[in-house]
């Protein structure tokens, strides 16, 4: 299998299937001298472990990262930094699975569930590890949290924060998104007001045995201008195909996004006054990218995420010898995917910046050029 990396000096590549005996990724372009513990990853994983509440997984995993290469501490270098340090080379993080159950998965062994990537994969590849998905699985994303807790420390100043702002029907009021408000309730929700209608929607879905679907918010604040390039390395094309990598996301939008289309030029036009700090937005339809280049807005995204394709419905499918079956998904699965997705949206865009970051500084020294008299 191929293309388990991503990024381009900040490059993750992910290892490990849902049921064995461990997984985890290896970042390599980490600038040298970055403080970076074990302490400094483990808090990110646990936002997104699974077992924290009865509308995820109810899977036990502790999710505690050990890192096994990449970071160095001595006397030098406490002196010099104030204790371990990332030294430049391959920082490898692994991440052991403790609580899989592979036998409730030994009656989909030789068939395809609908809404999977089990048929795709037999398809590509002739074998595939049916037990939890293998590498579809969305425990895979573990490893991106611990990568992005890695991007975190490089982005000095730039603070990266999601949201979900709709569950099945039911959406948040844009003008009511407040992320600080996240940490108060189990669905990451930026309006408490929205929580009891969540609950009352996903009660009904999980005990009918299905699923719903979601949407995530996430914003970068401290992005400075002009990070990105044009044409090929938009900074909003790879968020968007960071984004879209992520199990179960089917879009993604930048800014205005979709709704774009629907305004007229005067309205999508992020018009601009002069500050004391350089251009000030009044508008954000942009969501912090022009030309592929960040402007110094805030960088926006929401991501779709479909319903999970594990219930206990009787679906229509076939199986590797050709013949038509009906499947009842078993184990343990989340009735809305998304709802665990936000620490794994805040990676992804982690990374992506962290790599435009190094690029941007290994191309211009990392300055930005201001209008005025002087021109910088």
């Amino acid at each position: 299998m191929s293309h388990n990396t991503f990024g381009h000096l900040f490059r993750v590549t992910t290892w490990g299937e849902s049921h064995g005996p461990a997984l985890g990724c290896v970042v390599d372009g980490c600038p040298p001298g970055v403080p970076l513990t074990e302490a400094d990853i483990q808090p990110w994983l646990d936002r997104r472990r699974p077992g924290q509440g009865k509308f995820v997984t109810q899977r036990q995993e502790p999710d505690a990262v050990r890192i096994l290469s990449g970071v160095f501490q001595d006397d030098r270098t406490t002196e010099a930094f104030g204790g371990q340090v990332t030294t430049g080379t391959p920082i490898s993080l692994m991440i052991e699975n403790v609580d899989q159950r592979s036998k409730d998965y030994s009656e989909i062994a030789q068939a395809f569930r609908p809404g999977h990537a089990d048929y795709a994969y037999f398809a590509k590849y002739g074998v595939r590890d049916y037990r939890g998905g293998g590498r579809a699985s969305a425990r895979e994303t573990a490893a991106r949290v611990a990568a992005g807790a890695v991007a975190r420390k490089i982005l000095a100043g730039v603070t990266i924060r999601g949201a979900v702002v709709q569950i099945g029907p039911h959406a948040v009021d844009p003008g009511k998104i407040d992320f600080d408000a996240t940490a108060e309730n189990q669905f990451w929700a930026p309006d408490p007001a929205i929580v009891p209608v969540w609950e009352a929607h996903l009660e009904t879905v999980r005990k009918a045995g299905s699923s719903t679907g979601a949407v995530v918010a996430v914003e970068a604040t401290g992005v400075p201008a002009g990070w990105g390039a044009p044409l090929y390395g938009k900074l909003d094309a790879e968020l968007a195909a960071a984004l879209m990598s992520i199990n179960a996301a089917k879009g993604v939008e930048i800014g205005a996004g979709f709704a774009s289309a629907a305004l007229s030029g005067e309205e999508n036009a992020d018009e601009m006054r002069m500050g004391n700090d350089g251009p000030s937005f009044l508008s954000n339809k942009a969501g912090g990218v022009l030309g592929g280049i960040s402007t110094g807005q805030a960088v926006t995204a929401r991501v779709a995420f479909k319903p999970t394709s594990s219930i206990l419905s009787l679906r229509q499918s076939v199986n590797e010898a050709g013949m038509e079956v009906d499947l009842r998904t078993k184990g343990r699965h989340d009735p809305c995917v998304g709802i665990r997705a936000v620490p794994v949206v805040e990676a992804m865009v982690a990374c992506v910046l962290a790599d435009a970051f190094l690029r941007h500084r290994a191309q211009t020294g990392g300055g930005a050029f201001r209008p005025g008299p002087s021109g910088g």
